[in-house]
């Protein structure tokens, strides 16, 4: 049986209405191709690779030489005198020997961005079904704290998470907390050695337990590696947490009442860090959360024969055949009866595709955990609880410092993300402090103000790479106010925020947009002609780098019309209207890719 994995093909959005200029431009040109005799061409044209030639490009001329019996170039001509014809192009030409360069006529560009400007997403297309995406990211575990591998999932999570809200689709965001392995085990017995007579441990004590954890977080958080390290080195150890770990799972009271306790100080912890990047989820399922599950889950796959032994475990075989290199089988039990957390993510595909209605599930985790999930998902079609279009491992790379080595603190251990959170609110706090500007701010406003910053930084930072390759982490020139980084744009929204206070201010009106008639003020046009195509090929790919580029080039683009075109003081009221008009569409443009990207706007700065 043929069997794909989202790993290896990604879904097709389901997604109507686009109004993108791609799309628009590329109708146009179907129109002229048909007009020439031409049928049903697939991409007609793209953006140009080089601007200051062209806005748009199409090399179909290459592709039709054949059918029309003619040199590439004779086609090319045939095809450029057709758009010549069309009122949205000017300067249409042939270059290279059959390809086509034209750009949008300023006409054309005004009405297009005052269309755009009037609609919900700025002419991006929408969801047409409404179904659901269920995405999980963070991937915490309990009694640990988060560190700086997990500040790609979170981030990279959520920004997909709004991304896909923004198109409309009905989402459920999890964090899928790591709390029901042999950790737990390992943490209940260490403390029974430690506080043995706690009434935990003793069978015959009835419920109920105390209200009170029986430790607190930072004691937790030290007595994992500690207990970690106690069960690596004694085999009687790691026996004496294996069972626990059963009892646990069969359901032992006291074990229960501190697996609880466990759990609500850690997510006392998680909730802080999250709230810091302004994260929150929908759930905060765990692997516990499926547990009742996993039985009658492997009783289905084995009567299904889907399910087989091999070597004493059991295992659900995902090779593909005549693949090159043979997956592995997905372990269900190994021969001692313990179970894997495969196990445990088979049966949440489960439950995410029939107690919650996902129509799609996205796993944003380490790329190095590729294989894992080409096995679960695999096993998950091959069960009948999806299609292999309808999950996908959103891999990304690591966090690496000055060394190119991962991320590590200056001792050498693996950095907090507390502790790297604390870090980019002082670099904030410093940059702040450091200027006059924010005299009119008191000391809860420069707070708040610094740790919007510090969230700009390290979210930018992060989304700006692209998704699978590894970044250099960087702090001071992340929290910089110049240069491709998050502040930046916060600032250049303020900067504009500034300009239309100041424009109300005088009662200057607004609108409506004109064609451009500078340089720089066309080159903003186009750059905002483009975000519906942005934001749409940043969903289709699971590209957020695409959208920090678009509101980057964008940012840029408004400092150089701010710069060349003196909105405030043009005496022309008409011409100085439709400038404002195009500042006000930046702001909200700039303002919307922030959002996507999870970064706050600010006021002022």
């Amino acid at each position: 049986m043929q069997v794909t994995s989202a790993t290896d093909s990604a879904p097709t959005p389901v997604l109507v209405g686009s109004n993108a200029i791609l799309a628009r431009v590329g109708a146009s040109v179907t129109d002229a191709l048909r007009r020439c005799g031409f049928q049903d061409v697939k991409d007609p044209t793209k953006v140009s690779d080089r601007p200051d030639i062209s806005d748009f490009q199409s090399n179909v001329a290459f592709r039709l030489a054949k059918q029309a019996g003619a040199p590439p170039i004779k086609v090319a001509q045939t095809i450029a005198t057709a758009l010549a014809e069309d009122s949205a192009f000017r300067d249409v030409r042939v270059d290279g020997g059959g390809f086509v360069n034209f750009r949008l006529s300023d006409t054309f560009l005004a009405a297009y961005l005052s269309e755009i400007a009037a609609t919900p997403g700025f002419g991006t297309a929408r969801s047409s079904d409404g179904r659901t995406y269920v995405i999980d990211y963070g991937g915490p575990n309990v009694a640990k704290s988060m560190h700086v591998g997990h500040l790609r999932s979170s981030i990279i999570g959520d920004c997909l998470l709004r991304l896909t809200k923004f198109l409309g689709f009905a989402t459920i965001s999890d964090v899928h907390l790591g709390d029901w392995g042999t950790q737990m085990g390992m943490l209940i017995h260490e403390l029974s050695l430690r506080a043995p007579d706690l009434p935990y441990f003793d069978p015959n004590v009835a419920r109920p337990y105390p209200n009170e954890p029986p430790l607190t977080l930072q004691e937790l958080e030290e007595m994992y590696p500690a207990a970690s390290s106690r069960c690596k080195e004694n085999p009687s150890d790691m026996d004496a947490a294996r069972l626990a770990t059963a009892e646990l799972q069969a359901g032992r009271a006291g074990y229960i009442a501190l697996w609880q306790h466990f759990v609500a100080l850690t997510t006392v912890s998680l909730k802080r860090d999250f709230a810091f990047l302004g994260i929150d989820f929908d759930l905060w399922w765990g692997e516990s959360t499926v547990h009742g599950r996993i039985g009658p889950m492997v009783e289905g796959l084995k009567s299904a024969g889907l399910a087989v032994e091999s070597d004493g475990a059991l295992v659900v075989p995902v090779a593909i055949e005549g693949e090159k290199n043979a997956m592995p089988p997905l372990i269900l039990e190994k021969s001692d009866g313990a179970v894997m957390y495969g196990t445990t993510d088979l049966a949440t595909l489960q439950a995410r595709f029939g107690e919650l209605g996902a129509a799609n599930v996205l796993y944003v985790v380490d790329q190095r955990q590729s294989v894992h999930f080409q096995q679960v998902f695999r096993a998950a079609v091959k069960a009948g609880y999806c299609r292999g279009d309808q999950v996908e491992h959103i891999g990304f790379g690591t966090v690496n410092g000055p060394d190119g080595k991962p991320f590590k603190t200056r001792a050498g251990g693996v950095m907090k993300l507390n502790t790297l959170l604390e870090s980019a609110r002082e670099k904030a706090r410093d940059r702040l402090f450091g200027t006059k500007v924010y005299f009119d701010l008191d000391d809860a406003g420069k707070e708040d103000l610094a740790r919007a910053i510090a969230n700009a930084a390290l979210k930018f930072a992060d989304l700006s790479n692209q998704r699978l390759a590894a970044y250099a982490f960087d702090l001071d020139r992340f929290v910089s106010f110049e240069g491709k980084t998050g502040p930046y744009l916060q600032y250049s929204v303020a900067r504009i925020n500034s300009m239309l206070a100041k424009a109300a201010e005088r009662s200057l009106a607004i609108g409506p947009l004109l064609p451009a008639h500078q340089p720089e003020e066309r080159e903003l046009h186009i750059l905002l002609s483009q975000f519906a195509d942005n934001v749409e090929n940043a969903f289709a790919g699971r590209t957020p780098n695409v959208l920090c580029d678009g509101a980057f080039k964008l940012a840029q683009g408004f400092s150089r019309f701010y710069a060349n075109c003196h909105v405030l003081t043009e005496e022309d009221a008409t011409q100085r209207a439709s400038w404002l008009a195009v500042s006000a569409l930046t702001r909200a443009q700039l303002v919307a890719y922030l959002d996507i990207l999870g970064i706050p706007a600010v006021e002022k700065m």
